[in-house]
Parts: structure tokens; sequence; C-alpha cells
């Protein structure tokens, strides 16, 4: 079975994850596709398969005999959609050798457009898979699901050899709860990578450093009419904390390596305000630096307002997994080299967010980002090919070649 066949039929379990839930998995339906695939691993030839009352799915494919020693690679994707837009009742268009040319989207009147994705026209001649306007595909990340299992099926079909493989599908990573069940040791592999990029042929292995501040703003209410010297508008004091961040520091301003703040939800009245931030940098000092500034804006409203005014809470989310990756440089390379046999050009990419591979490499599994083939991801406008597909699913196969001849724990 092709990639995309596989694609086709996952995007047809609906499993949106929720940020308000508070359950985990977040969404029962979840459930059904980890079952799914849990299946199919024990077709494939996988060992110890099984799903976690969290709904992590986790299977091993034993090595072939001979390289019992061989480096323990590991394979993880996401099963979840994002709740931004909705992931039920996917239809997807297929349409074979593409033209390049602006593509209705079913009957929404939402348009494909190579003027707002130039991308489209290196896609000519391709067989592009798409929404029918309505929905989210939800390549993202079952596309790196199926290009995994694919990658499975052709290691038993062709009898290659290959040393012990770890997979694993967890839930919840749109969310930022991916990594939160996941059983590191239990996996048992010595390094991962997570399949949930972009183009076919990207590499990912640096993110940003991730937290979230709130400021609470205490004002006094008085009369407007006698209020002079005396009312502290807590609305107008939120405005004056906004301001006084740097314009520019702004996503809608910034891309590549640059930081910002994001100011995410901002109430208030005369008497009470908060804002909302989340900060971002790949830089570690310049992370701690853009705090420090959140700090001292802090430190400058209750001098000039008095002492209680405002409080601020900052919590660390995640941390840039470069660090970490730094030291088994060799997953980088590999990976590279694995893109090149591909008959690609590796494209190594900053995150600018998160992923579950930045929390696993803090938790012990150093774990890069690969590439799946897909595009403009989250929405109705989100789009793959089968033949990007098919070159994810050979690099995964390429990665697996080169570690079969690398000792493990080398």
């Amino acid at each position: 079975m092709k990639a995309y066949e596989r694609l086709l039929k996952y995007v047809k379990f609906p499993t949106q994850s929720s940020e308000v839930s508070g359950s985990h998995p977040s969404t029962p339906e979840q459930f059904a596709l980890a079952k799914a695939l849990s299946e199919e691993l024990s077709e494939l030839g996988c060992k110890d398969v099984r799903i976690s009352d969290c709904c992590y799915v986790y299977a091993t494919l034993e090595a072939t005999p001979g390289y019992e020693n061989a480096t323990r690679i590991g394979f993880i994707a996401h099963m979840d959609t994002a709740p931004d837009f909705s992931g039920k009742g996917v239809d997807p268009q297929i349409i074979e050798n593409y033209n390049a040319e602006p593509l209705s989207l079913g009957e929404s009147g939402r348009v494909l457009d190579p003027a707002t994705f130039p991308h489209l026209l290196e896609l000519k001649g391709r067989t592009l898979i798409t929404t029918n306007g309505e929905t989210l595909l939800g390549a993202d990340d079952k596309a790196g699901i199926s290009e995994i299992m694919t990658a499975l099926e052709i290691i038993k079909e062709r009898k290659l050899p290959h040393g012990k493989i770890l997979v694993a599908f967890t839930p919840d990573e749109e969310i930022g709860e991916g990594a939160d069940g996941f059983d590191v040791a239990a996996f048992g592999a010595d390094f991962a990578y997570t399949v949930d990029g972009g183009e076919e042929g990207s590499l990912e292995y640096e993110n940003f450093n991730a937290a979230s501040a709130s400021f609470e703003i205490k004002g006094v209410n008085v009369h407007p009419g006698s209020a002079k010297d005396i009312m502290i508008n807590a609305s107008s004091v939120a405005i004056e904390i906004d301001r006084m961040l740097p314009t520019l520091d702004r996503p809608e301003h910034t891309e590549g390596y640059e930081g910002f703040f994001h100011l995410i939800h901002m109430e208030g009245s005369v008497e009470c305000a908060k804002l909302a931030y989340i900060v971002r940098d790949h830089s570690k000092e310049l992370f701690e630096a853009k705090k420090q500034t959140l700090v001292r804006i802090k430190d400058y409203i209750n001098k000039k307002y008095g002492e209680g005014t405002v409080s601020l809470e900052i919590k660390d989310s995640y941390y840039n997994m470069k660090e970490k990756v730094l030291p088994e440089m060799h997953l980088v390379e590999n990976a590279m080299e694995a893109v090149r046999m591909a008959g690609l050009i590796p494209k190594v990419y900053p995150i600018r967010g998160g992923t579950d591979g930045a929390r696993l490499s803090f938790m012990g599994l150093v774990c890069p980002n690969l590439g799946t083939g897909g595009y403009a991801f989250h929405g109705p406008f989100e789009h793959i090919t089968a033949e990007g597909m098919d070159k994810a699913t050979e690099i995964i196969l390429n990665i697996i070649s080169i570690y079969k001849d690398r000792h493990s724990h080398s």
C-alpha cells in the first residue's frame, strides 16, 4: 500500500484534540485510530504492540538476525489533529497531474492559489491531495504515521536488514501534551526522529525556548468626576505595559531565528486587567533577556503607580532541543545523508514553535524532526502530494539502513 493510500484511510478517523477537556487523551476518538494502528502494526510483524491507558501506541520491530547490536532507532508521529479547524468528515480531493493553477476546494468557495502558496508551482505534475475546503486534511500528522507504516511494510516485503526499530504514535501533540505520558524507558530507543515536519527532505533540530507570561493589574476605581490624582485605570495600565514592549518583536514582524513577545489574551476594566503573553526565542540568552524585560516592566509600573499594582507570573514551557542534539549530531548528519540518498537536497530549518521532539530530547530521548511532504497545516488549505510522501518514506528507510551498521551506544 502506498503511503498516500494509508493517509486517505487514516484521515477518516476524527481525532481532534481539545484544549479544554482536561482528560488524557483529551478526546476519546483518538482511541479508535490507536486501535486500528495497533492492529496494523501487528499485521506488519511488530512485537510488543500495546496501547497505554492514555492512548500512546508502542510497537517494536525486532532486529534482523546479525543486527541485534545495531543502534535502536525510533520513529514517532502523532495521531491528533489541531483543534483550530474541524477534522470531522474529512473528504480529500485527489488531483492527478496537478497543473499548478488555482484550484477550487470543493464547494467551499476557497481556492488553493499559487499566488498565496508559491510552492504549488513546484508541485506541477504531481498527485496533489487537498481538503474540500470545509475541514483540515489531517496530514499533520497522519502523513507521518502513514510514512512510518509504509516503511515497515516495505521492510517486511523486501526483507530489508535492519536493527531494532521502535515505533510510537502519540495523542494530543497539537495541544502541547504529546510527551506528557510518553514512557521513554519502556520505548527503548537509543535515539528517535519525530516524523512531523513540512516538505519532504526538510529537517529540524532547533526550536524555540518558550515561556508563558501573565500580568495582573489592580486599579483604583473612583468616580471619574473626582478621579484626579486618585484613579488608576487598570485597563490603561495594561495598554501602557504592552506599549513598552518593542513593536518589532511581535510575531507579525519576525521570521527565522527572531524571537517575539506575543499578546494572546487581554481583558480588563478600571478595577482589574490581565494580559497573557507567550515568549519565544531560539537563543537561550535572548530568551532569558526577554523574560527579564518583562520583570523590569513590572518593577517600573509598580514604582510609578505603587507597589502591588502589577503582578507577573512567568512559566517556562519548553526549551530548544539544539543543546541536546549537538552532542549527537550524527542524527542530523545521517538524516541529511538519507535525504541525499533519496535524490533531494537537505533543507534544515529552525522550528518557529515547539515539538514533541524538543520535550522528548530533554526527557532523555534525543529526537530531531523529519519532513512529511505536507504544507499549510491546521486549516482548510492543508495539502500534500503522493510523491512527497513516497520520498519521506524513502528517507525513513535510508535512515534505518544507515543505522543498521552503527553499533548501539557508539
